[in-house]
């Protein structure tokens, strides 16, 4: 990495807020309710991330539209139906709070719905921190990296001054197709091996360790030896 970062963009399901299991759940209501062909837990975790409109196409390509349309419907219900919000992963609040605070822009590229985005946001008070947001149901879902050059041109800031903080391979993907060095967190969706197929800059146990691994990139961009683009 040859330039000081600006802006952190980050997933939200998986990688800041601990959310998997309640998806699947709901996922797993809707399909019963629907009497759709039954799908294992793993194979409902692997499509989070994605829009929900591609995550049903990839779930059940072989129904017809109207079958999945009546599925994100149903699912919708039950996850805005629940009655507290998932918790964030340990160290999310005080890590963005000093991202913040040492001047680091924050936005998130995510493919919940704005609906959900939005309850999210309001249930944990987090709104402020960010300068951007973008949701898949308002710009193309992740792997197209739309939702980040949007996030880019809105806030005017490179993708060479920019990082991509992310725990599923459709997140790495979209970083590497908007020239966006990736950070890949270990502790939600998908693995190590899913993650490192897509050469990011680190992966991290935890997201605590942001801080320390920003702070090893730009004391290396400093030194005299290394040449710095900018």
């Amino acid at each position: 990495m040859d330039h000081d970062i600006e802006l952190i963009v980050f997933d939200w399901d998986g990688t800041l807020m601990d959310s998997a299991s309640l998806i699947v759940e709901c996922m797993q209501s809707a399909i019963g309710d629907l009497g759709l062909p039954s799908r294992g837990d793993t194979e409902i975790a692997n499509i989070i991330g994605l829009g929900l409109k591609e995550a049903v196409a990839a779930l059940f390509p072989e129904c017809e539209d109207s079958d999945r349309a009546a599925l994100i419907g149903r699912y919708r219900e039950y996850w805005l139906a629940r009655q507290h919000e998932c918790p964030l992963f340990p160290g999310v609040r005080e890590t963005l709070e000093l991202l913040h605070d040492e001047g680091f822009l924050l936005a998130v590229a995510t493919g919940k719905s704005r609906a959900g985005l939005e309850r999210s946001l309001q249930a944990t008070g987090l709104e402020r921190l960010f300068s951007s947001t973008r949701c898949a149901d308002e710009t193309a879902s992740k792997p197209d990296p739309r939702m980040l050059l949007e996030i880019l041109d809105e806030l005017s800031v490179p993708a060479c001054a920019t990082i991509l903080v992310g725990d599923t391979e459709y997140d790495l993907e979209m970083a590497n197709r908007a020239g966006v060095p990736g950070v890949g967190v270990a502790y939600g969706v998908h693995g190590w091996e899913r993650l490192a197929k897509h050469r990011p800059q680190a992966i991290l146990e935890r997201i605590t360790t942001l801080p320390d691994w920003l702070a090893e990139q730009r004391a290396e961009c400093e030194r005299p030896s290394v040449h710095c683009a900018g």
